[in-house]
């Protein structure tokens, strides 16, 4: 059976896992970080934006209160909130685009995601001042 959509309860189990396998690479992660500087905290300052948001998308989930505008807004000031660093930063901003395009559908189709997808980009490359591929 193919998945065409994804709704809000879709998304939140989607999101979540994303979030804990993150965490899982976190330190891989932050060996792979080198630019612009070594500084090995990429995957931790990641891991901590993202899972700020995970807290609220999770306290969602367990009550069943799920419906994409409040699943975005989650996302979204969750993941600002819990920001740390400019990888976490940037991450927030991803999301914050994403959520933008997302947030008053029903369910999410192909379309709407790649929507999303282009929106994240430009708002996260909106966000920095002067960006740099290796920054975002």
């Amino acid at each position: 059976m193919a998945v065409n959509t994804i709704d809000a309860k879709m998304l939140a189990k989607m999101f979540l896992a994303g979030a804990k396998n993150l965490e899982s690479k976190k330190e891989w992660i932050n060996e792979l970080n080198v630019f612009p500087v070594p500084d090995g905290d990429t995957g931790t300052n990641m891991t901590l934006t993202i899972m700020s948001a995970a807290k609220d998308v999770a306290a969602m989930n367990a009550n069943n209160d799920l419906d994409m505008k409040s699943l975005a807004k989650a996302i979204s000031s969750g993941s600002l909130r819990g920001a740390r660093g400019n990888s976490g930063v940037i991450l927030s901003q991803l999301f914050r685009g994403f959520t933008k395009e997302i947030k008053e559908s029903n369910e999410i189709t192909v379309t709407s995601l790649a929507n999303a997808f282009t929106r994240a980009t430009e708002t996260a490359y909106k966000a920095v001042m002067k960006p740099k591929e290796g920054t975002i």
